[in-house]
């Protein structure tokens, strides 16, 4: 593996977006590639953290909240002594 199929890889082992296949070639790849490697995983992670903490959370629907309210009470129902939900 070539060290830009290495950071590709990377990219996508910092999402848990690679087959089983696929991890036992990037982590050959990583001892291959020693600390170069690591620094590069390392960048993926800060910029993946980065873009996540970026994203704007999605207003949730009042279907979406009745449905979890309605979730939230059953499992209170359905479990003795539990306190009833607000």
């Amino acid at each position: 593996m070539s060290f830009k199929e290495f950071q590709n890889c990377a990219r996508l082992y910092v999402i848990g977006a690679l087959d089983p296949e696929e991890m036992t070639e990037f982590e050959n790849a990583r001892k291959e590639f020693g600390q170069k490697g690591e620094d590069y995983i390392g960048e993926c992670y800060a910029l993946h953290e980065a873009f996540a903490l970026s994203l704007q959370p999605a207003k949730a629907s009042n279907a979406i909240k009745d449905q979890l309210m309605t979730m939230v009470r059953e499992r209170a129902q359905s479990t003795p002594g539990a306190p009833p939900p607000d």
